[in-house]
């Protein structure tokens, strides 16, 4: 895989494990823009408890999609898209790429 972001099966497992829940997914979403401290996570995630947040946040870190920092009393999740792209390289950017160019040129034929 040269030129391409490297990712173990392990890794991979991880990942996709990790974006396999909604709520994981809805706090990677909210973490997209910007970092967010776990308490404004939790703030935006309400119907969970913090316990329940923070257990969606360990999967995250697992899967390395969520760095966390401590500064002072917070803890600041960021946001890691790195092993999204090396999934993306790995198993969507090969098998997608045949069927896109089919479907961009069926579409280019029906408009």
């Amino acid at each position: 895989m040269s030129g391409k972001t490297a990712i173990d099966e392990n890794a991979a497992d991880r990942v996709f494990k990790a974006l396999s829940s909604q709520t994981r997914r809805r706090i990677l979403d909210l973490l997209r823009d910007h970092p967010r401290t776990t308490g404004d996570l939790c703030g935006q995630v309400a119907e969970l408890d913090r316990c329940t947040v923070m257990q969606h946040l360990r999967v995250l870190e697992d899967a390395g999609l969520v760095v966390a920092e401590r500064r002072g009393r917070e803890r600041w999740n960021h946001l890691d898209v790195l092993p999204i792209v090396a999934i993306e390289q790995r198993w969507l950017g090969d098998y997608a790429r045949p069927s896109g160019a089919l479907l961009a040129t069926l579409d280019a034929r029906m408009t």
